[in-house]
């Protein structure tokens, strides 16, 4: 990956460094590299030293690529106007997302948040966009300046106030909301113990119930048994992909929640279901949504498509009978073989299938190696599920269903 260069020439990485790229030059700058290509960097960067400081050209060329990227996550009308910094782009709320959330927040009637952990802004500014007052606060001074930048390049100075701050020291007091979003990444990577947040998931649970609503952001993968009592425990995906999960207080205490997005569609219960029975595979398989499995609400899936589980360990639901649901995707299965590489390329090369989807639950073997060993050829197409049924290690081969 090529290195951010939003850097001075020593390397350190200061407001003052961002402040060049504010000035009447580093905006004409940034703004005629929305379509560089960062492949020919050294020859764009050595064309513009000849007209601009060396300084300032590194800074608009890391941060034209920052854009590019935030693209998928933002937009491309939002994602040219906004600044970025390397960790606060990856670690930003998805803006489908946040403005799913935000919305949320204005249902309950809330008109002011206090966004504690605001990184670059990125849900301080869907709440403004709503007409929502919000005071965002981060500790950085980097980020504090990109959030603040944010909020006026977009229009929204006026209802977003910035501050640098400790978010633990921070009055919330004459905020209708707050909303919480702890670092979950340090010097060694990601973090999974909620306690190793950045403030403690403990100290955010705390500020959320002395407010009259709160959410806070945290890693879907937290422990069910992690969940205050009090609280709506909410996973969401967007097109398919689990992005986070929210605690809500103030809103529905016990309630499990999946949201799927975009829609959204909305799996929700106070009461879950025990575990479906496993049973023999059906015509149809159905892989339910990430936020579905994350929330534990495979079983009222399965039972509304009158459907069982493959293994008892597996979330996948077989049934004889092909149903539509928003919160499944289904396949017709033509086969269910005991797991065998030579069977799976003999089986293939006599359909003649050349695109192969490979996907996997409770098999150790990774989609590209079966690829590379069975060398699909061929005009056609097929998915082969690596998985168990029954405890036994199986290959079941299917295509995507047309659901009625």
């Amino acid at each position: 990956m090529p290195p951010f260069l939003l850097l001075a020439h020593n390397g350190a990485v200061t407001p003052e460094d961002f402040a060049t790229l504010l000035t009447p030059e580093g905006r004409a700058l940034l703004g005629s590299l929305r379509d560089y290509d960062p492949a020919q960097e050294l020859a764009v960067a050595t064309r513009l030293r000849r007209e601009h400081p060396a300084p300032l050209v590194s800074a608009a060329l890391g941060q034209a690529r920052l854009r590019q990227r935030a693209v998928v996550k933002f937009g491309a009308e939002d994602a040219f106007r906004m600044y970025f910094t390397p960790g606060g782009g990856e670690m930003a709320t998805r803006a489908s997302v946040a403005s799913y959330r935000a919305g949320r927040l204005a249902e309950l009637g809330v008109r002011s948040v206090a966004d504690l952990c605001c990184g670059i802004g990125g849900d301080a500014l869907a709440l403004a966009r709503l007409g929502i007052r919000v005071l965002a606060v981060d500790f950085d001074p980097l980020t504090v300046a990109v959030a603040r930048a944010n909020a006026e390049a977009l229009g929204l100075a006026d209802l977003i106030e910035v501050r640098e701050a400790d978010v633990t020291d921070v009055d919330v007091s004459a905020y209708e909301a707050v909303f919480i979003d702890p670092a979950r990444r340090g010097g060694r990577g990601r973090i999974f113990d909620p306690e190793g947040y950045s403030p403690p998931l403990s100290w955010a649970v705390e500020t959320a119930r002395a407010a009259e609503y709160a959410a806070i952001k945290i890693a879907p993968g937290i422990p069910h048994e992690a969940v205050p009592v009090e609280a709506e425990a909410e996973w969401i995906s967007d097109q398919g992909d689990v992005k986070e999960a929210v605690l809500w207080f103030g809103t529905a205490p016990g309630t499990v929640r999946a949201t799927l997005l975009p829609g959204p569609r909305e799996l929700m219960t106070a009461d879950p279901l025990p575990d479906p029975e496993a049973g023999a595979v059906g015509r149809y398989l159905y892989e339910p949504d990430g936020a579905v499995i994350r929330a534990h609400l495979v079983a009222e899936v399965a039972e509304s498509l009158d459907g069982r589980l493959i293994d008892p360990t597996i979330a996948y639901i077989t049934a004889d009978e092909l149903r539509a649901t928003p919160y499944a995707t289904a396949y017709e299965i033509t086969d269910v073989l005991p797991f065998g590489l030579k069977k799976l390329k003999a089986l293939l090369r006599e359909r003649g299938v050349g695109i192969l989807t490979v996907k996997k639950r409770g098999s150790a073997i990774e989609p590209e190696e079966l690829r590379r060993k069975v060398k699909p050829q061929g005009p056609n197409s097929a998915t082969v599920f690596l998985t168990r049924v029954a405890g036994a290690p199986s290959m079941l081969i299917g295509s995507p269903a047309r659901t009625p």
